[in-house]
């Protein structure tokens, strides 16, 4: 079923004091109250090459692609009072450097298959870009966990690691963080794994996108592990109960076969 994002009078306040959305306050004054313009989204961005334009019938009859209107002219098509675009405006202005790096891949893999055909890579890169989560990891020895689907050792009996910065979760994509205006959806993100022992997140992000524009990223969906963000700790009202890890429908068990790439390490500098 299609998510219907809620009215911007019916989101409930409280859902940007929690995770995922609490982790972009500094633009609260884009997230709530009147619904921000082209202009005042603009003033923010770090880019100068790129801006936020409306999407209008006369902006599409270019003929261009998404993706090649940003690559070809700095021309972000948005929606106006609209959460999921509103959302991916955010995510431009937070990492312009991974968004960049994503577009820069698609426009090479169009180059490769044409507009009307989708690779394996495509498929990746999209799937990071609605749901995609950076995790960076201090604690390496956390993998076990997930690499086994074991959500009540990584969520419950290694808890206080979520809350020591052994490892952070930073939502990148702009379809989750519109999930998240929900209060009850359960979350899964797609996530790319850091093992840095600084946890330094915008380092970690960088090095991500570096990663991807060289195409050592993201060559097939299968390169991203599922994360239940429902299960960090404070992500989720129900999650303080032990129960929740036994019974919460986005904690699936690991599927048969199933082995997930090692994660990109940043040496200690």
């Amino acid at each position: 079923m299609r998510f219907l994002a809620p009215t911007r009078a019916a989101v409930d306040s409280a859902v940007f004091t929690r995770p995922p959305l609490s982790q972009w306050n500094e633009f609260a004054d884009l997230l709530r109250g009147d619904w921000p313009g082209m202009a005042q989204m603009n003033a923010r961005l770090r880019n100068a090459a790129i801006r936020f334009v409306a999407q209008t019938r006369e902006l599409r009859a270019d003929g261009r692609h998404y993706e090649q209107r940003i690559f070809e002219c700095g021309a972000i098509a948005t929606r106006e009072n609209n959460w999921h675009d509103l959302l991916n405006a955010l995510v431009w202005l937070r990492f312009p450097r991974l968004k960049s790096a994503l577009n820069a891949r698609q426009i090479a893999e169009i180059a490769q298959a044409g507009p009307k055909h989708r690779t394996r890579a495509q498929c990746a890169l999209t799937h990071f870009d609605e749901a995609g989560v950076v995790v960076v990891l201090r604690d390496p020895a956390l993998l076990v966990y997930w690499d086994a689907h074991d959500w009540h050792g990584l969520f419950w009996r290694e808890r206080r690691a979520w809350s020591d910065a052994r490892i952070q979760a930073i939502v990148f994509g702009h379809a989750l963080l519109e999930h998240a205006l929900v209060p009850a959806q359960m979350l899964t993100g797609k996530a790319l794994v850091v093992v840095q022992k600084s946890g330094n997140v915008e380092e970690a992000v960088d090095a991500v996108a570096v990663t991807i524009r060289d195409g050592r990223a993201l060559n097939d969906p299968q390169d991203l592990r599922p994360l239940p963000l429902s299960g960090i700790p404070g992500w989720h009202m129900d999650n303080g109960n032990e129960n929740f890890y036994r019974t919460a429908a986005c904690l699936r068990p690991l599927r048969a076969g199933r082995r997930y790439p090692r994660p990109l390490v940043i040496a200690a500098s």
